[in-house]
């Protein structure tokens, strides 16, 4: 098992955001993690990744509880993180949002499969045409590539993305959905928050379906497709 997350308990203040979360993702699978608004499934993410502080539970990372760590450990682990609001520096270029990506501002050389400038641009053509470009001069779909390719970067085993279709035009959804395919055929596993079901149930191979704060349902996509009861009672509007 590649993460193994059990019995998580985060808290913002004195409110109780994760109560007993739990999930596992393996080798080389996208696992969606579902859920209307506030459901805490950001802050799975965060609390994964070191951004929120989980006050019990484990987090298990090839074996290793990385519960606690600080995100720059998290990430030399070999967690990937795309945030939901991107973040990519505005004043850099495309090639240098790349560069802050590395590893200790270096490339893998030794590996042969690693995630290079290359590599990423050979994956989202777009970039290398805007490589001189500001990150601010980007439409929002390029804006979201680069947030992609920055954390592949870092040659990650796993990759946490946080609503990358969010506010983007049903072609640039369309864009993103296969970027992410891509990206899952080299052998990165993925664990993806969506609000998109389409996009989510298209690149998942298992679902998790967050109710307030915890699990309501996990299960395979085909199991989740054969019941329309729980999308309605835990996704629908």
């Amino acid at each position: 098992m590649l993460l193994e997350v059990k019995d998580l308990n985060t808290y913002y203040g004195y409110s109780h955001v994760l109560q007993g979360m739990s999930l596992t993702i393996d080798q080389g699978e996208c696992v969606a993690l579902l859920g209307r608004n506030g459901m805490g499934k950001s802050t799975t993410l965060k609390s994964i990744m070191g951004l929120a502080k989980p006050r019990s539970g484990t987090v298990l990372y090839k074996g290793d509880d990385v519960a606690g760590y600080p995100p720059y450990k998290v990430v030399n682990a070999g967690i990937g993180y795309v945030p939901e609001e991107r973040r990519i520096f505005p004043t850099l270029s495309v090639l240098e949002n790349l560069a802050m990506g590395m590893k200790g501002g270096k490339l893998d050389k030794g590996n042969p499969d690693a995630w290079t400038v290359e590599r990423v641009f050979e994956h989202f053509p777009p970039l290398k045409e805007r490589k001189g470009s500001k990150g601010a001069l980007l439409s929002g779909g390029e804006q979201q590539m680069l947030a992609i390719g920055r954390s592949l970067m870092g040659n990650p085993e796993l990759l946490l993305v946080d609503e990358p279709t969010e506010g983007l035009a049903p072609l640039l959804v369309s864009e993103v959905r296969d970027m992410l395919e891509d990206i899952k055929k080299t052998g990165v596993a993925i664990l993806l928050v969506e609000h998109n079901l389409k996009v989510a149930m298209s690149l998942a191979q298992r679902i998790y379906i967050m109710k307030k704060a915890e699990v309501a349902f996990t299960g395979t996509v085909e199991e989740l497709d054969a019941r329309p009861d729980i999308r309605e009672k835990y996704l629908e509007v």
